[in-house]
Parts: structure tokens; C-alpha cells; sequence
């Protein structure tokens, strides 16, 4: 065999040691110099640099955590690479010298690339025709640092591939890295970016994943074994029935300690002798991994992924908000309040199980806030459909599934369903724009059974009772829930009124129906729009009806209480105006005056057989059990829709809004029958008492003289 290898090995150290990264990149790849021809331009040279430099700054992608209201208790996480930074005094000297023996013995002699590895390298390429690297832990860290942050497939590509010009750049970027930052810097980065697979990126996974404990509780023989992965995760995989592999790599590393003065070499034969012991740990993902005693959380934390991919500050379009979600390493407090929902978990479903096709469910908001504190349905939150029954849609087909006992699907909103046809709840919407054009809550009609409108084309709606003829104002007409009355009222304030303000306080129109009797061509001619024929969701229901106990002021629906970003500061955006505002901030703003707010909240207490403070209801109403249930001031509305196909309550005191219907969510068609309209006048009426035990007894405050008439 020629010793023309071995003689430009031996010319090539002080060349290496000169700093010529021609040289290096020679022994490295062992390729011809004339391959090599226009490495070193300026331009890619400049390249590099830029590159360098924001090394030093990127950090590699982090799981991020839900927590629920105490901000301790972590329900799931978000992750495409299973990881969670730690600095590296909060790491096991164990794991350090692992890594060290396993991948660079000669890390802290070396400046980046290390000359013996690279004429070692040479040598070997020369003679067996390989293709062996001599990767310092430097050279690692680049090239995994330049991968996660790489933005496009061709940016992955680059940093991967196995090129004599990947190769080069990733030298030079190693030596520039190590004038910038320090080896206990790199050494962190390093250990926080390796793969060790099992989804374990970083050695915080890692250890978790393998051990169940933190990366600072690892012992010599942990470490060792997961030190070994990194080279070859699959190979060497511990958890394979047959650890031959993966014990035999551990013992090559235990070795390695104990030559390079890490171990005593009675220790590391000791070591060598333990079987890996393994304590696997299965992090959770996603909504569907929620554990079961949180399963009804399943719901809240869906609808968190919907808020948050509509939300401008975590990025320009969807995709990029869930990937910032899955790799922004943050930690998210939901604003689902514990007892509010285990109070609203008992009390939806209570006479319809999970095994109905009828969807009981609730939604409890926060007046003034907009935060949601509860979320529930008769539903097991799962994507494992297996079990349940054909759809009740005569039009899906038979192996289409229904939606019980388990679903996904946002049945309470906060996703793309349209919900469901909400009845006369909606007469809250022509009551406050009346109001709040300088109507009074004494505004009188003589309401007859059916009434003809003249506005309305001679559409002539009637009323669900005759005990309903007479004469009404706003708070008789909506605590015994006068049809005519409400057309007739609707019709001097204006549908479109309605409608718009209905818009402000939240609603969207998801149904082709609803968005063109909604569209301003339409909206003027839309008379029914008050006896609720337009589909919504608890969601909006609740957070529309909030707006009016607090006095008027809305406030966007929200599932989080705080947001903090990886390095423990709040997450922010900046507003239209250039300020900087809290992401889970409350965003609020003033939709009617206070006085009408006030003012419908009177007229809504009569439904609910409290008492209002200035009128009276007319002797009956039509949840009068809610005020004995409570037992505090609350208002409400019932809502039922033709032939009873579902029916809602929706009910407030000043500190707490809810809204709770009974449908079902696959057929519309399918009737709940007016015996299942007490399910939700009972479902809120319970969850307000029970979420509000304990808690001191707030008024309302009563509507002013000059809006009374």
C-alpha cells in the first residue's frame, strides 16, 4: 500500500493548526483539492459569517405546556420535537463527560475542528474508502442549529447533505462559533439540540423520556446510555426488547469515562455490569392526549388551538401560528377555573348521558374579561370513533359515525360549525339596540296573538301561547317571551340594527342562509332574525350576554389568563398604533351605553323570576325556578325553536354569564320535544349556584330613571 496518505496526513496537522481551512476540508472529506476550487469567495465566505452570527442567538425548538388556572397543574403539550431548554448548571456532570467520551474526547483542547480527528479521519477515508467525519461537538451543534433553523426544504437540504461544501462551511462556522461564545455556551446548546430519539430531542426529553427524572438526576450508567444514542438512536435503542446493542454502546462510552479520568476503571466495570434499567414515560401532545380525569378540558384546549391560530401575533397565517405553538416553547395558562367547571361538568348531561344523540352542553364567560371559565357537553373528548353509533342523518349514509359518546368535534364552539338555531335568546339583541337608541324599557304594545307585519312583506308570526295577548312592554314581553311583541319592537329600531349589533357582541354567520339574510342588502327585510332562527354557538351566546352584565363594555372571547414566552416574559403583540399589548390581555371595548345595558339586564330578570328594580314582569315568566336555584339577582332568556328541534337558556349574574343548549348536533331535524327544554334551564341555573358558592353576592346595578319612561 502506497504511504502517500500518511504523508499528507503528516503535512496537513500544521496546516490545520495554521488555521488554512483548505487543508481541513481535505483530510475531512478526502476529496481532490481541485474539487475544492471557489470555497473560499468572498461571498461565501460573507455567507458563513451571517450564519455565525445567528448561531448565537437561535435556539432550537421547544415544547410548549398548558396549564390550567393554577398555572402548576400541566394538562398537555404542544410539540413537534418533544424538548424543554435547560441551562446547563441544571444538568448531571454525569451527562457532560458522557457526551465528551461518546462524541469529542479532545472538546476542550480543541478550537472548534480538531486537527488529530481530522488527519485520523484522512487516514481512515484514505484507506478503507469511507467516509468517516471527525464531527467535533462544535461541528454537531452547527450543523444541528443550521437545520432547526432552517426555514424551507432547501434550507434543511443545505444543512445535511454530505458535501465536501457542507462540510467546509460547517468547519469554518465551528472555528468563528468558538470566538463567540464559550465551550460551557456550546456545550449547553449542544445537549439541549441532540436527538436521543423516542421523540426525545434535547437531554431534558431524553431523560424523561428514558429515566422519568431530570437531566440533574442522572447516574454514570443513564448517562452513559443516553450519551450512546446520539451516534445512532435507532441502533441503539434501549427499549428494544434486545439490548445487546444498546448495552454494548453504553459499556463503549463507560470505557471512554474511565479513560478520560471521568470514572475509576473499578467504577466504570461496575457500571459495566448493571442492565439498563428503564422507566419510560409517554409525554402527552395535542388535545386528545389530556388525561382522563381532565377529559372534559379536552373541549377547552381544542378551542385554545382554534383561538390561537386566528391570532396575528404568533404569526401571518395559520400555518405559522400552529408551528409557532407546536415549537415556540411556550407556557400557556387557561382561564377555565376549576370548580366553575367541575360544576359545569355535573351539571350538563344529567338526564342526557354521553350515549344520547342530543348534545347538552355549556359555556360559562367572565363579564368584563371575556374569559371563558368553563367549557362542557355531554361528550367524551376522543378521537376514537369505533364505538359509536351510525349518524342520525337520514342523509349520511350508514357508515358515517355519529357524534356520541365521543367526539372532537367543537359542539360548543370555537371552531367552524355553525352551532344551532338559538331561539328567542335573540330577543336580547333588538331589546338592547332599542334601548340604546333612546327607547324605554316602558315602551307599551298591545300584543295580539299573531301579527302581521307590513315591514316585513306581511310575514304574520304568532305567539307560542294566548296567554300572551295584551298589552306588554320590554320587561312583561320578554320575561313571557312575546313573539309579536318583538317583531313589533324590532321593526322601529330596524332588523339591520339588530343585526349589526348582534355582529358587535360576537355573533358570526357561518351557514350560507345567515350570511346573506345578515348581508346589508337583506338585514332590513330580516323580521324572524329576532325569534333566533340564525345558528349560534354557546360560545358566542355566553360571551354576547356577558357584554350586557357588564354594563354594556365587550370583551373578546379568550381561553388563556397569561402567555409566557420561553424565556418567562409575557407574550405580546403590537397594535395597529405601534403599542405593545399582552397577548392574553382582555380586549374589550364599549358596544351600547351602560344605561341600556342596565336597562335590558332589568327587563332580563323577569324571566328567571327574580324581581327587576324598577318594572314588573306581568305575573309570569318562563324560567321562573332559576332565581330559587341561584339564590342571587340573575337575568336571563329562554329559547326554544320550531317543534322544539332544540332548545337553550342563557343566564348571568355580575360576575358570571352562561349559556347551555340541548340539540342535536348531527340533525338538526331530530327534535329534543319540549320535555327536554328544562335540561338547560336547569344546566345553568345549577352551574351558576354551585360555580358561585362561596363567593359574595353582587347587585345589579339598576337602570336609570330618564331609560325607564
Amino acid at each position: 500500500m502506497s504511504n502517500r496518505p500518511l504523508a499528507a496526513a503528516g503535512r496537513l496537522v500544521p496546516l490545520l493548526r495554521a488555521g488554512l481551512i483548505a487543508g481541513i476540508v481535505i483530510a475531512a472529506a478526502g476529496y481532490p483539492l481541485v474539487a475544492l476550487t471557489g470555497l473560499g469567495a468572498k461571498a461565501t465566505a460573507h455567507a458563513v459569517e451571517q450564519k455565525t452570527r445567528l448561531l448565537t442567538t437561535a435556539l432550537p425548538a421547544e415544547t410548549s405546556y398548558v396549564y390550567a388556572a393554577d398555572g402548576k397543574t400541566v394538562l398537555t403539550m404542544f410539540y413537534e420535537e418533544y424538548r424543554q431548554y435547560t441551562k446547563l448548571s441544571d444538568m448531571s456532570p454525569n451527562i457532560q463527560q458522557a457526551i465528551i467520551a461518546a462524541e469529542d474526547s479532545r472538546f476542550y483542547q480543541h478550537h472548534g475542528v480538531d486537527p488529530k480527528g481530522v488527519a485520523r479521519a484522512f487516514v481512515a477515508n484514505a484507506r478503507s474508502g469511507g467516509s468517516q467525519g471527525a464531527s467535533t461537538l462544535t461541528m454537531q451543534y452547527v450543523r444541528m442549529a443550521l437545520r432547526d433553523s432552517a426555514t424551507t426544504p432547501k434550507e434543511v437540504q443545505e444543512a445535511t447533505q454530505q458535501t465536501s461544501i457542507r462540510k467546509v462551511k460547517e468547519m469554518r462556522m465551528a472555528l468563528d462559533l468558538e470566538k463567540e461564545m464559550s465551550k460551557e455556551q456550546i456545550m449547553e446548546r449542544y445537549l439541549n439540540s441532540a436527538y436521543f430519539g423516542h421523540r426525545a430531542y434535547g437531554i431534558y426529553a431524553a431523560s424523561e423520556i428514558f429515566f422519568s427524572k431530570t437531566p440533574k438526576d442522572l447516574t454514570p450508567v443513564e448517562a452513559a446510555t443516553l450519551a450512546g444514542l446520539v451516534k445512532s438512536p435507532s441502533e441503539y435503542d434501549p427499549a428494544d426488547s434486545d439490548q445487546k446493542e444498546a448495552t454494548g454502546r453504553r459499556n463503549y462510552v463507560l470505557d471512554r469515562m474511565s479513560q478520560l479520568g471521568y470514572l475509576s476503571p473499578d467504577s466504570a466495570a461496575a457500571a459495566k455490569t448493571e442492565p439498563i434499567r428503564l422507566k419510560l414515560t409517554n409525554p402527552p401532545n395535542d388535545c386528545a392526549s389530556i388525561t382522563e380525569k381532565y377529559n372534559s378540558w379536552g373541549f377547552a384546549c381544542d378551542y385554545l388551538k382554534n383561538w390561537w391560530s386566528s391570532q396575528p401575533a404568533f404569526g401571518a397565517n395559520r400555518l405559522e401560528r400552529m408551528d409557532k405553538l407546536r415549537r415556540g416553547g411556550y407556557r400557556i395558562v387557561l382561564s377555565i377555573d376549576p370548580k366553575i367547571q367541575a360544576a359545569a361538568e355535573k351539571n350538563v348531561g344529567a338526564k342526557e348521558g354521553t350515549g344520547s344523540p342530543f348534545a347538552n352542553g355549556i359555556v360559562v364567560s367572565e363579564p368584563g374579561t371575556g374569559r371563558v371559565k368553563a367549557m362542557a357537553v355531554n361528550r367524551n373528548y376522543s378521537l376514537d370513533l369505533a364505538d359509536n353509533p351510525p349518524s342520525s342523518n337520514p342523509e349520511a349514509g350508514p357508515k358515517v359515525k355519529a357524534n356520541y359518546p365521543n367526539t372532537v368535534a367543537p359542539l360548543l364552539g370555537g371552531g367552524d360549525l355553525p352551532g344551532y338555531q338559538a331561539g328567542s335568546t335573540f330577543k336580547m339583541f333588538p331589546m338592547l339596540a332599542a334601548l340604546d337608541s333612546g327607547m324605554t324599557l316602558s315602551t307599551s304594545f298591545n300584543a295580539p296573538y299573531r301579527y302581521k307585519s307590513n315591514v316585513y312583506d306581511g310575514w304574520a308570526p304568532s305567539n307560542a301561547s294566548g296567554a300572551m295577548t295584551g298589552q306588554q312592554t320590554m320587561w312583561s314581553g320578554f320575561g313571557k317571551s312575546v313573539n309579536t311583541y318583538f317583531v313589533w319592537l324590532e321593526e322601529r329600531v330596524g332588523a339591520d340594527r339588530a343585526v349589526r349589533l348582534a355582529e358587535q357582541l360576537g355573533l358570526r354567520w357561518r351557514t350560507d342562509v345567515d350570511r346573506e339574510q345578515a348581508s346589508p342588502g337583506k338585514a332590513k327585510k330580516w323580521g324572524a332574525f329576532t325569534l333566533g332562527v340564525s345558528d349560534a354557538t354557546p360560545l358566542e351566546m355566553a360571551n354576547a350576554y356577558a357584554a350586557v352584565a357588564a354594563d354594556g363594555r365587550y370583551c373578546e372571547a379568550i381561553p388563556v389568563q397569561a402567555i409566557m414566552n420561553r424565556d418567562g416574559t409575557t407574550a405580546t403583540y403590537a397594535t395597529p398604533g405601534g403599542l405593545h399589548r399582552e397577548v392574553a390581555k382582555p380586549r374589550c371595548r364599549q358596544v351600547v351605553s351602560a344605561d341600556a345595558a342596565r336597562a335590558a339586564t332589568d327587563a332580563a330578570r323577569c324571566p328567571t323570576g327574580d324581581r327587576p328594580a324598577r318594572g314588573g314582569c306581568g305575573g309570569w315568566s318562563t324560567a321562573d325556578s332559576v332565581r330559587g336555584t341561584v339564590g342571587r339577582p340573575v337575568a336571563g332568556k329562554t329559547g326554544t325553536t320550531d317543534s322544539t328541534r332544540s332548545a337553550w337558556f342563557v343566564g348571568y349574574t355580575p360576575e358570571l354569564a352562561a349559556a347551555s343548549f340541548i340539540s342535536d348536533p348531527d340533525n338538526p331535524f331530530n327534535a329534543v320535544g319540549d320535555g327536554q327544554s328544562q335540561i338547560p334551564i336547569a344546566a345553568v341555573a345549577e352551574t351558576l349556584r354551585d360555580g358561585l358558592k362561596g363567593t359574595p353576592t353582587r347587585q345589579f346595578t339598576p337602570p336609570s330613571d330618564a331609560i325607564v319612561g
